[in-house]
């Protein structure tokens, strides 16, 4: 009986925990940028999912802009074509555009799907939707590698009103340039992007990674919170290299454009977002400005 009560006590103690960043997040919007392996593994999915929708039930508002480059790798393979990259950005013909649409529109609609599932509204829309994303060519230091976008502009008042009609936004990135022609945007851009255009509390990366390393050969070298001098100074000494790089670039740049938090965590831990939100350790890594305070409750 002590057993089963103490389990209860547990639970409580869990709750508890969490209050103070319910009470803290409430009505505050969280940009989560959702790809890696938590996109392919069936069960992952489901339990980001079911994270995300426990954002929204408990108060913050949830926005989800998701990647598909395994699942494009995947359908660029069974046509027969071969995946080309240039500085670890994927070439993007007409022809393999026209491969991601449709396998990002797949994507888009299968989360939609696992989110009405439990309950809340979701709307899955794509950068071209009412002009939600807008971009220029991108170059791969100076060489074209086709229908790669960079956003120029976010249209933010159609997040604002799915937000207010207490919709879950369910974010593919693809966008259009000034001619209207179809480009695939890098998802952690996309991410950034909006995050910083809606002015986001908080900005999480699922990745394949537990988080930022100062030597990445050593896992007791996770550095679990770094504010953004520090950041830069990892960069310029060369501790941070490969395609942590971008992702670090972006999340400074979030940061220095008004977003408050920036998280990343490994998608493939169950549960990660619950762990790095809600309790007083957290899991990842979480960037913050120079002069913010660290903010966990407790000891």
């Amino acid at each position: 009986m002590e057993k089963v009560m103490q389990k209860y006590l547990d639970k409580a103690e869990v709750l508890i925990e969490a209050l103070p960043y319910i009470q803290r997040f409430n009505r505050k919007i969280i940009v989560v940028k959702y790809g890696g392996s938590a996109m392919v593994d069936e069960e992952l999915k489901a339990r980001v999912i079911q994270d995300v929708t426990l954002l929204k039930l408990v108060g913050f508002k949830p926005i989800i802009v998701h990647g598909g480059g395994k699942e494009i790798s995947k359908w660029v393979g069974k046509v027969g074509m071969e995946p080309q990259f240039i500085n670890g950005l994927r070439v993007t013909d007409a022809e393999t555009m026209e491969l991601a649409e449709m396998v990002l529109g797949k994507v888009n609609k299968s989360l939609v799907q696992l989110v009405e599932q439990l309950g809340v509204r979701a709307i899955g829309i794509s950068g071209k939707d009412g002009g939600l994303l807008k971009v220029d060519k991108k170059l791969a230091d100076g060489e074209d590698i086709g229908f790669v976008g960079d956003v120029k502009e976010v249209n933010a008042d159609i997040i604002y009103d799915l937000l207010e009609k207490d919709f879950l936004p369910i974010i593919a990135p693809i966008g259009l340039d000034d001619d209207y022609n179809t480009y695939n945007i890098n998802a952690d851009d996309a991410a950034c992007a909006i995050a910083k255009a809606i002015n986001a509390e908080k900005l999480a990366f699922l990745t394949d990674i537990e988080g930022v390393y100062k030597d990445p050969k050593d896992p007791s070298t996770l550095i679990s919170e770094l504010n953004v001098s520090d950041g830069k100074k990892l960069m310029e000494e060369g501790y941070i290299g490969g395609g942590m790089l971008p992702k670090i670039q972006n999340c400074i740049d979030a940061i220095e454009n008004g977003v408050s938090r920036v998280h990343i965590l490994d998608g493939r831990i169950p549960h990660c977002l619950l762990l790095e939100i809600f309790t007083n350790k957290g899991i990842g890594t979480a960037i913050k400005n120079d002069v913010e305070e660290r903010y966990y409750y407790g000891e």
